[in-house]
């Protein structure tokens, strides 16, 4: 695993992923370790991971705190952060990853209650511990951010819809963020080899993923992605406050 963010860069920095127990998420909160940063680890079921993963990044000499929360439960994301002023007293890095949409089992409006309103509950319930020179990141896909003007796969079209109203929800914030300090940006990349996500998208339409691999050219995989989530932690803010990670020829535009 290549180390994107030099080491020592974050030493001293607090940083929150939701959704870190495994994936993307996982492998964010590892770059930023190895940066410096203490980190926490956020999950919703999988403690065994969340605290298997804590243990190796401590050995890297930060500290980590390990919390499970449901996103979508306003209680329980306050009792998170709480646990993050008590443990830190600051935040100076939320990434938002967590999303979801295609599990089995869930509510109609599961996806729009994850992919947007838990998003916003997260950032209003972090934004007391965050000071000024913070930053928020957004983790989303290029199926989902350009949804507006190029079709998707029916069975990802609820989650891409889902997760562009959250995006467009956090954007409207990105003025009263500007006031406090706090830098927004929106990482966006395209399918990832070996997410969930893909997993199930390729079982619902076999042959997806080859499909998109062939078009874009090249797939990252879930390594390289949060390379870019890790990196958009501290590198400047791109125009449109939008980090575009992969081959975009083949979507319209916003």
């Amino acid at each position: 695993m290549t180390q994107p963010i030099p080491v020592g860069t974050l030493t001293g920095r607090t940083a929150l992923v939701t959704g870190s127990s495994r994936g993307i998420g996982a492998d964010t909160a590892r770059y930023l370790a190895q940066a410096g940063a203490n980190v926490v680890i956020n999950f919703r079921n999988k403690a065994p991971r969340a605290e298997k993963l804590a243990a190796q990044l401590r050995e890297l000499d930060v500290e980590v705190l390990v919390v499970g929360a449901d996103l979508t439960n306003a209680a329980s994301v306050e009792a998170m952060m709480t646990a993050v002023k008590e443990t830190f007293g600051t935040l100076d890095l939320l990434v938002l990853n967590a999303s979801g949409g295609m599990e089995s089992g869930m509510g109609e409006d599961y996806a729009l209650l994850l992919n947007r309103d838990a998003q916003l509950n997260v950032l209003d319930a972090a934004l007391p511990l965050m000071p000024d020179g913070s930053r928020v990141v957004f983790v989303t896909s290029h199926q989902a951010h350009f949804i507006r003007t190029t079709p998707t796969m029916p069975e990802y079209e609820p989650v891409a819809l889902s997760k562009r109203a959250g995006e467009d929800a956090l954007r409207e914030r990105i003025p009263e963020l500007t006031e406090h300090g706090i830098e927004f940006v929106v990482v966006s990349g395209d399918m990832i080899e070996g997410t969930i996500t893909a997993t199930l998208l390729e079982r619902a339409n076999p042959g997806a993923i080859a499909d998109r691999r062939e078009s874009a050219g090249k797939l990252y995989n879930v390594s390289e992605f949060a390379a870019e989530v890790a990196l958009a932690a501290v590198e400047p803010i791109p125009a449109g406050n939008t980090r575009l990670v992969g081959d975009v020829s083949s979507f319209g535009g916003e």
